[in-house]
């Protein structure tokens, strides 16, 4: 792929054995393989240094690493789990895998509520519902008006918030999304289950160029 291939080639900040990560995740070792090459072409697309910023992860996600959107800064915190504001391979892979199609119900629903928990307090409270309802909205591309926007959030609080004490709390949120499964929507990347067949077209599509990425 015109990249350097010596048996003493330097890995990417926080690369870990694929080995190790199959058997941590729902990926094969071959999955993690083409991961690998995936997150290094993302993580040399702006910055250059393996590893991936939220401009690169944006840009990953939206081809706009300028564009300000609460759902991409609350996925990009959740991959950070260190807190550094990067995120390295271990990190990429462990997150992605809860995207996968057959990684379980549970996981993929409580990172949800974590995405929702924007001020990380244990609990989501209707504001909060309503700032990421409006990003998503906004991801969309669906402008809708004000007073809709309050009755969808105003219909999903009271569902949600059954013990109707005002906040929603992990288990209501289960409660709700098993109800409602269609909030999981995009807690699921079908492309994930054939990343082996499908890493050729982000190849293609990627605008970085393989003389760019010195690192095996």
């Amino acid at each position: 792929m015109g990249c350097i291939s010596t048996k003493h080639a330097k890995h990417t900040p926080g690369y870990e054995d694929p080995k190790v990560l199959s058997t941590e995740t729902t990926f094969t070792v071959s999955e993690v393989e083409a991961l690998y090459e995936l997150y290094k072409k993302l993580s040399f697309s702006i910055i250059k240094d393996g590893l991936i910023h939220k401009e690169e992860f944006q840009l990953a996600l939206f081809r706009n690493s300028k564009k300000q959107n609460l759902f991409a800064d609350r996925v990009f915190d959740l991959f950070d789990v260190k807190r550094n504001g990067v995120i390295d391979f271990g990190e990429f892979v462990r997150s992605l895998s809860i995207f996968h199609p057959d990684a379980p119900e549970e996981d993929k629903i409580a990172f949800a509520f974590r995405l929702y928990d924007l001020r990380q307090t244990g609990y989501i409270e209707r504001d909060e519902l309503k700032e990421m309802v409006l990003a998503l909205l906004n991801e969309s591309d669906l402008f809708l008006s004000d007073e809709v926007v309050e009755q969808i959030v105003d219909k999903t609080f009271s569902e949600a918030d059954s013990k109707g004490d005002g906040i929603i709390d992990l288990d209501e949120w289960k409660e709700f999304v098993k109800k409602n499964p269609s909030m999981l929507r995009n807690m699921t990347l079908p492309y994930l289950k054939d990343i082996t067949l499908a890493f050729p077209s982000f190849v293609m599509n990627s605008e970085v160029k393989n003389e760019d990425v010195a690192i095996q």
